[in-house]
């Protein structure tokens, strides 16, 4: 079996997401959501993403150790600064495309929506400040971090393990090679996993559209168009360029090898239980190095959401419009800097998003109810711009390993 192998076949997966909608509509259309036996679909589905998440800590802890471990002392510095930056100007890139996307088309214009109710949870959020997220990037309990699945603190604390591991030399050869065999340990799980991804992506597809159904998007068709059309634009067009320029991967090799990593995303809404896939697909398809993917990777998909920045910016302005707010220029920049800082503080898990746009909404004095009017269609927005999330982190990775990785 070759590299490309180890993946299920594409064709098992477009099969998948093919049943999953077509009983996702037929479930809906008979009610079938309300139904005891719908119960098991979704116990299935969930089943699918715990195994995903179950081998996020090790794979992220590991993955980071070995990484910083490996590195040449002279080039662990210069790869963190250049992949953070590139990865906080793509989610700066995608949240002003957003903003122009939503000024060009003015979804929220004479819309007559009914806001269903935000959820207290949301409504109690207090934004985090600037100083919040940079003590919030040093685990005061490692262990405590690790249990909450706090990737940010787990990230800070694996590179710091690595880093002394690196400098310790061959003192820390014993330990290095503890990390790898568990790092290639979690690797085996992850393929075994995977083997099971047509019946996951079936069963949370079913799930989703058996809930919602179709009918629910009438009415906010228009705001999913500005969502959807800038998620295409900077999915297809600006990473693709960016990828194909910076990292000499022309576009039709660079999504054939990273697509197993997009449909994981699609179905699971979260670009932490992706990680692995993308990991692989990035090693397996596209050539990048071990060292630079277990690196960058686990790092963007914690702070690299370049759909999340995009979707908070087009959902505040909806919301503005819609409320019949008028926001000045100066307002649109506040919520272009804030939808990025918000979506780098956003966790990979679905619809993450949301709690995050209270931050959003907060900058610039708009109402958190107005929250309710997206969280009809939200879970489906949720599943593309992960997507694009997801693509953006294996992007950023086939750029370093251009860059950085000489």
């Amino acid at each position: 079996m070759d590299k490309a192998g180890e993946f299920v076949s594409i064709r098992w997966v477009l099969a998948g997401i093919l049943v999953g909608i077509v009983a996702g509509l037929w479930i809906n259309r008979v009610d079938g959501a309300e139904m005891p036996a719908f119960e098991v679909v979704v116990l299935c589905g969930d089943l699918f993403i715990r195994l995903l998440r179950m081998v996020i800590v090790p794979l992220v802890m590991t993955s980071l150790i070995s990484a910083a471990a490996g590195l040449d002392t002279r080039h662990l510095g210069r790869l963190g600064a250049i992949t953070l930056s590139y990865y906080l100007s793509t989610t700066l890139l995608a949240a002003g495309l957003g903003l122009v996307v939503v000024n060009l088309l003015d979804p929220g214009l004479g819309a007559v929506l009914q806001p269903v109710r935000t959820p207290e949870v949301l409504l109690q959020e207090r934004p985090p400040s600037f100083m919040d997220l940079i003590r919030n990037l040093v685990p005061a309990n490692p262990i405590d971090s690790l249990a909450r699945t706090d990737m940010l603190q787990i990230i800070t604390f694996s590179l710091i393990l690595g880093i002394a591991l690196n400098l310790m030399g061959e003192r820390g050869r014993t330990v290095r090679q503890f990390v790898e065999e568990v790092l290639a340990l979690s690797m085996v799980v992850v393929r075994w996993i995977l083997r099971l991804l047509p019946f996951g992506v079936a069963f949370l597809l079913m799930r989703t559209i058996g809930q919602a159904g179709a009918d629910a998007f009438v009415p906010l068709a228009k705001y999913m168009g500005a969502v959807l059309g800038g998620l295409a634009v900077h999915g297809f067009v600006v990473l693709p360029v960016l990828v194909w320029l910076l990292g000499k991967c022309p576009p039709w090799r660079f999504f054939a090898g990273i697509y197993q990593a997009m449909l994981t995303a699609l179905s699971t809404s979260s670009s932490a239980a992706t990680l692995p896939v993308t990991m692989r697909a990035v090693e397996d398809n596209l050539q990048v190095r071990p060292h630079i993917s277990r690196f960058s990777i686990p790092i963007g998909a914690t702070v690299n959401m370049d759909g999340t920045a995009l979707y908070e910016a087009v959902a505040a302005l909806f919301i503005a419009q819609v409320y019949g707010v008028e926001l000045t220029f100066a307002q649109q920049i506040i919520v272009l800097f804030t939808a990025t800082l918000a979506a780098i503080g956003a966790a990979g898990i679905p619809s993450a998003g949301l709690f995050t746009m209270v931050i959003v909404l907060q900058s610039v004095g708009l109402p958190l109810e107005g929250i309710g009017l997206i969280l009809a269609v939200d879970r489906i927005l949720d599943m593309f711009r992960t997507m694009v999330n997801v693509e953006g982190d294996a992007g950023g990775a086939v750029i370093m390993n251009r860059i950085a990785g000489r």
